[in-house]
């Protein structure tokens, strides 16, 4: 018998087509249905495409089976189409937290888990990574960005688009570039040709060449590259030379409102005069709307009028529903499960050990019958930087519940120990509301006329989040009212936050009204970002209570024109509660943590501090917290000391904890992974990303405010991040890479071999010399070890090349090799306008950090 494998006697061997011929039949297979199907769409209908489009949808063309092509927030998890602000989305680590493991298997694997997302919303296009550079440690988006360096963000986010793709969905990539801080976000960045090819152009191309992402958006300023100065959705060099010429950049770039822009490859979200774009640009535009279409499966059959066959041979079916259907069912419940454990493994992973003197970690949960839990963030840990990526969650894990669920024989008490929201807490409208007119659990929602008509009336209660989203064409405005129920005794605060003009009453006095002059700065379009985007006008007044009572809170506010379609109004009624004076909760806080078997501290910012759309003035821990800390140090010096933030705080009391952790914006599963990593269940395996400093004035860029001109000079060219701390010689608080883990290594050993591509592969040997099997993170830098003087280009002190990421038993040896590419050697000589490798000897530097080096060696080049 013949095997199936092999041809019959007699016959010629079967033609097997190598792979690569394979994958170019079938793209010029699509090139040609592309262009078939954009031939039959007529100029009016082309632009139309182009500009006619809602913020997070790209229209259709169901007369060559085109169907809308839904766009969503990310990076932190997938948000959903927008439609509904109450949707609820699996939270994910901020970027900063993914970017702390290092591990590139990792984030591939949160790329899968942003698909599944995705799938599970009905969305084609998540708006995800960012691929900018955490420039100054205030920026505002600093912990949706990766890192301070180049090289690690531009593998991570490769990753993780590469794996998002291969599901099928697309990654629109952002904020292409040199957008790095959000204060004057329509700045102009002036920064020299060699530092955007060196740093800040390097993860842009690395997702684009390397990873072959399908869409990528413009940042909303523009730079000035001192060859050309324009808005960067209309920056032809940028777009047009570089992402489309040289990378060959085939997809869709999301830009500006601005016709010249689409000369230049981006889509532009307002109307462009059809007399003012040529033709042929019109045709490339929406040829690569088309191909973004195919990619992510909403592109079917044409439906042709009257039933006729569709150009190119495509048959006159329907065309599919706008966005992809959404997954449900069993394999959406498992999935979900399978993403709680992995977000549960990413949190803990993450976690960096900062300081850890006594070797403590991990705890033995067998001597622990009581914990104090102190601190603001224990109370209410930050999840999420606030922003268009922020999600509402599935579900929430709070250390508190972490830990008891991790010590079910102890007892937990948690202790605020400072106030530091700037305002009132949200009511739960469940627990602490009732509906005027039924006493029912929840908030009475109506929905007015332009006369006051109620057209649309119900209550709301678990599910209340302030938002009020309409597709009633009749709506002008929402009324929100409940009678809040006050328990304790002492002074409540009471009132709303709001959107837009608003009239608030308490128990039928007027609190605050106010006119259109208050409607969001942003313009007249709002979505469900707009809960952290918009500036939200609090007004509301204190009640004295002695019994329990209730006050009744009527809000009238604005409904907006939301993202999609219908409008959305935000009123959210927040509340409270009698506080003890701060001396009081502090000293509860110290008397609990001086009885306690274990003392956990959590500190940090949240969403009042961290926000997209601000950059901040300060790198103190909001409030009284440093002052909490050193109490709480002084009565028990075994303290375990948590740091909650995303980005770099001060630490004044840093060098007098015993044991500190950094827990990134850890999404749903904080709380898990949290007491995961304190008991040993976890490896907190976390190395730093950026470089924490010790005062404000050592920071390299302390600020990124853009001068009266509207620009923003990058007068630090190519010394970003630690490049400059390096530079400077100054002693950080912690520095870049840096993090002890729970086990100890030792380095024994390094060789390198030159590769034909000029490559260098370094092989180093590292050994595990403590007690627990643990990841080590190991790190390769170069250095220039002497050069020809002054004809020698500018280089940094010295510049991450490689890393990876090895696991080993106690006692066990392993041996990585990191591939140091030859780009890593090279410059950009913008004289000819090509890389360039300077000759001279360069020293290859191996270790733990950027600044605890353990071995190294000299090549030439």
């Amino acid at each position: 018998m013949t095997s199936p494998t092999q041809p019959s006697p007699g016959q010629p061997p079967p033609t097997r087509r190598p792979a690569r011929r394979a994958a170019v039949d079938a793209a010029e297979t699509l090139e040609a249905d592309l262009r078939a199907r954009l031939g039959a769409l007529s100029l009016e209908a082309k632009v139309h495409l182009l500009t006619d489009a809602a913020p997070r949808r790209l229209p259709a063309a169901p007369e060559v089976g085109l169907r809308a092509v839904v766009l969503s927030d990310g990076p932190a998890g997938v948000r959903g189409s927008g439609e509904d602000p109450r949707e609820t989305s699996a939270s994910f680590p901020a970027p900063s937290a993914l970017a702390a493991t290092w591990d590139l298997a990792l984030a591939a694997r949160t790329g899968r888990m942003l698909a599944l997302e995705a799938r599970r919303h009905g969305v084609d296009v998540v708006l995800a990574p960012a691929a900018n550079l955490q420039r100054t440690p205030v920026a505002g988006p600093h912990a949706e960005y990766f890192s301070e360096d180049p090289l690690l963000t531009a593998r991570l986010a490769g990753e993780v688009v590469a794996s998002l793709q291969a599901d099928g969905v697309g990654a629109c990539v952002r904020r292409f570039v040199a957008a790095d801080s959000a204060d004057g976000s329509g700045y102009v960045a002036q920064v020299s040709e060699r530092a955007l090819r060196e740093v800040y152009l390097v993860p842009f191309e690395a997702v684009v060449r390397d990873a072959g992402a399908w869409c990528v958006m413009v940042g909303p300023g523009g730079v000035d590259d001192g060859v050309e100065a324009a808005p960067i959705s209309e920056h032809r060099r940028l777009l047009r030379d570089v992402l489309r010429g040289e990378w060959g950049f085939d997809g869709v770039v999301v830009g500006e409102r601005l016709p010249a822009a689409l000369g230049a490859g981006a889509v532009p979200e307002g109307a462009v005069p059809e007399d003012e774009v040529p033709d042929d640009e019109v045709d490339q535009a929406v040829l690569r709307r088309l191909r973004l279409a195919a990619r992510v499966g909403a592109l079917g059959d044409a439906a042709a009028a009257g039933g006729a066959a569709a150009p190119g041979g495509m048959s006159a079916t329907a065309v599919p529903p706008a966005g992809r259907p959404p997954v449900t069912g069993r394999r959406a419940d498992h999935g979900t499960r399978a993403g709680r454990a992995f977000l549960r493994e990413v949190a803990a992973r993450s976690t960096v050990v900062l300081r850890d003197g006594p070797r403590r970690l991990p705890l033995d949960a067998s001597r622990v019958l009581s914990v104090a839990l102190i601190g603001p963030n224990a109370v209410e840990p930050f999840l999420h930087p606030g922003g268009g990526g922020r999600v509402r969650p599935d579900h929430v894990v709070s250390p508190a519940e972490g830990l008891r669920a991790a010590l079910p024989g102890a007892h937990v008490s948690v202790h605020r120990g400072v106030p530091v929201r700037r305002k009132p807490p949200e009511i739960d409208a469940e627990d602490e509301a009732r509906d005027p007119r039924t006493g029912r659990r929840g908030v009475r929602v109506d929905v007015l006329d332009a006369a006051g008509s109620v057209v649309e009336s119900w209550v709301e209660g678990a599910s209340w989040t302030g938002w009020v989203p309409t597709a009633n064409p009749a709506a002008a405005a929402v009324r929100v009212s409940a009678d809040v129920i006050l328990f304790e005794p002492g002074e409540h605060w009471v009132g709303v936050g709001a959107l837009g003009w608003c009239e608030v009453g308490l128990d039928g006095r007027p609190a605050v009204v106010s006119d259109a002059g208050s409607a969001p700065q942003r313009g007249s379009r709002v979505g469900p970002n707009l809960d952290v985007d918009a500036p939200e006008a609090v007004a509301g007044r204190a009640v004295f209570v002695l019994d329990p009572r209730t006050v009744r809170v009527e809000a009238t506010v604005q409904a907006l024109p939301a993202d999609g379609a219908g409008r959305v109004a935000r009123a959210v009624i927040r509340h409270r509660r009698p506080e003890p004076a701060p001396e009081r909760e502090v000293a509860d806080a110290v008397a609990a943590a001086r009885t306690a078997d274990l003392v956990v501290l959590v500190v940090g910012t949240n969403d009042d501090v961290e926000r997209v759309d601000r950059d901040r003035t300060s790198l103190a821990l909001p409030g009284r917290q440093d002052e909490l800390v050193e109490q709480v140090l002084a009565a028990r010096p075994d303290a375990v000391v948590v740091v909650n933030a995303g980005a770099p705080v001060l630490l004044p009391w840093l060098a007098r904890a015993q044991t500190v952790l950094w827990a990134w914006p850890g999404g749903q599963e904080f709380g898990h992974a949290l007491a995961d990593v304190l008991l040993g269940r976890a490896e907190p395996a976390g190395r730093l990303p950026w470089t924490l400093p010790a005062s404000l004035a050592d920071v390299p860029v302390a600020m990124a405010i853009p001068g009266p001109d509207g620009v923003l000079a990058y007068r630090e060219g190519i010394h970003v991040g630690y490049r400059a701390w390096e530079a400077s010689g100054r002693a950080p608080a912690a520095p870049f890479g840096h993090g002890l883990g729970w086990t100890e290594w030792a380095y024994t050993g390094i060789g390198t071999e030159e590769a034909d591509d000029g490559a260098l592969a370094v092989a180093v040997r590292v050994r595990n010399v403590g007690g627990r099997a643990g990841h080590e993170v190991v790190q390769t830098y170069l250095e220039v070890a002497d050069d020809d003087g002054a004809s020698a280009p500018e280089r940094p002190a010295r510049w991450l090349a490689g890393f990876a990421v090895v696991e080993a038993e106690p006692g066990a040896e392993v041996t990585t090799t990191i591939l140091v590419p030859r780009r890593a050697f090279e410059v950009w000589d913008a004289a000819v306008s090509s890389w360039v490798l300077p000759a001279g000897r360069y020293r290859v530097r191996v270790g733990r950090s950027v600044r605890d080096l353990r071995l190294d060696v000299e090549i030439r080049r």
